[in-house]
């Protein structure tokens, strides 16, 4: 069972990183047009010390991967990884006031369905 501990970092992690970057990207204001504009844009934000720290959660979550495979096969360990899309569309309605429609309920549903089955086999 402490195996599934690395899946859960990865998943932790990954989460982590993308409310972050939303947070991040979401205070910066609109993408400019301008090609220029653009990469002042992105620099302002790859040098944003909380965009810093998602880069650093990618790096563990990597870490975090790897030691979940050297414990679990493939098709055993990635679909637990499908449990970030379920937390971020939640965690996004609460810190993004971002809309949950039943499409995407039903289709969370379906996703932690196939995370049942496919964690049982093998």
């Amino acid at each position: 069972m402490k195996n599934y501990f690395y899946i859960a970092a990865t998943i932790a992690l990954t989460v982590y990183g993308q409310l972050v970057l939303k947070w991040r990207v979401s205070g910066a204001g609109d993408l400019p047009v301008a090609f220029s504009g653009k990469l002042a844009y992105l620099f302002r934000l790859l040098f944003d010390p909380f965009v810093m720290s998602t880069i650093i959660s990618v790096f563990l979550a990597s870490l975090c991967w790897m030691m979940a495979l050297s414990k679990f096969e493939l098709s055993h360990a990635y679909p637990f990884m499908s449990a970030a899309f379920v937390m971020v569309l939640f965690l996004s309605a609460l810190f993004f006031n971002e809309s949950i429609s039943w499409q995407k309920l039903i289709g969370l549903l379906l996703i932690v369905a196939g995370i049942v089955v496919t964690s049982r086999s093998g």
